[in-house]
């Protein structure tokens, strides 16, 4: 089965063509983050426009790239949420209008669960069961992965997602956006030893995230400071050392609680180095095994949305020619396919 997958939960244009037995045939992805950047975040209204100018070109381009003809085509995933609601609608649209004209199947895909089974895509995928911690601007949980559709929410962020108190850190010490590889960057300059930073929510049991203290944190130690360049360094540094602390102390509670022996990780944040290098640490220590997608498919992307609505396409799952989105929707509220 060939899908074509559409990913505009938010600020990236993403499309792509899934082979069931080939694989990945060909993918796109279009950043819209130049076009947010002097905003200092995303604005949906611009968002949900450029969709619109870059769905169409960027499908006939992943086409044309993957020799595929709109009639070797088994159906076209679409990201119906969370998100954006414009954003949203734009990709939902654009999906279910083709599946119309080409008499096709389609299948919304929730955007969680396409980041969550993101690692699939590698050449040694992770089986199920496993544990998984998603990170990215929106969102920050870690959940008990028992197989295809059944997924039970263990920790969860109460307030900012860690992508997003990145974002708000690096617009704090002008280092622009997106804030994650922004901090990433000027972290290397800095000294760990200058500032030190609480590792929220880590003094007590349970594995939920607490983000904005950590912001509150940094905007404390720049306040009253000339911010030179050497000691926006030193916070982004101690910005980062912090984040990726409380989320390696958590995996590895998550993986003392629940036995599993294999943990991957997703979305945007997943790309840090940092987080990287001390989860690697940690599946040494713990002797389990870490699963990372490639950095091009930690943040959103068409491809794991063709994987999703592939997998949901071949279990029997079609949605109706009636179509909405949901730009919340708690990934627990997902059912097996079929």
């Amino acid at each position: 089965m060939r899908i074509l997958g559409i990913e505009t939960s938010c600020d990236d244009t993403g499309v792509a063509v899934y082979d069931t037995e080939l694989g990945l045939l060909g993918h796109r992805l279009y950043s819209q983050s130049g076009l947010h950047a002097d905003y200092g975040g995303v604005v949906p209204e611009l968002a949900s426009r450029d969709h619109i100018r870059k769905v169409l070109p960027l499908t006939r381009e992943v086409l044309a790239a993957s020799a595929v003809q709109p009639q070797d085509l088994q159906g076209i995933a679409y990201t119906a949420g969370p998100g954006l609601a414009g954003a949203l609608l734009v990709g939902a649209a654009i999906g279910r209008s083709l599946a119309w004209a080409w008499q096709i199947p389609a299948v919304g895909v929730h955007h969680m669960e396409g980041h969550l089974l993101a690692p699939l895509l590698e050449p040694d995928p992770p089986s199920f069961p496993f544990l998984a911690l998603l990170v990215s601007g929106g969102h920050t949980l870690i959940a008990d992965i028992q197989a295809h559709g059944r997924y039970r929410v263990l920790g969860e962020s109460v307030d900012d997602a860690v992508g997003e108190a990145f974002d708000k850190t690096a617009k704090l010490l002008g280092l622009g956006y997106p804030g994650g590889p922004a901090i990433a960057r000027a972290a290397t300059g800095g000294s760990p030893e200058r500032f030190r930073f609480p590792r929220p929510m880590t003094d007590r049991p349970g594995l939920d995230f607490s983000f904005s203290g950590l912001k509150t944190a940094a905007a404390l130690a720049a306040k009253d400071r000339v911010l030179d360049p050497q000691t926006i360094a030193d916070i982004a540094c101690a910005f980062q050392e912090a984040a990726i602390d409380t989320l390696v102390i958590k995996c590895e509670r998550a993986v003392t609680a629940t036995g599993h022996r294999r943990l991957i990780v997703a979305g945007g944040v997943g790309a840090n180095r940092l987080l990287r290098e001390r989860l690697a640490d940690l599946a040494a220590s713990l002797r389990i095994r870490v699963y990372f997608p490639r950095p091009e498919f930690c943040t959103d992307n068409g491809a794991m949305i063709a994987l999703a609505g592939s997998m949901r396409l071949t279990a029997g799952s079609c949605d109706e020619p009636a179509f909405g989105v949901r730009p919340r929707w708690p990934v627990a509220d997902l059912s097996p396919p079929g």
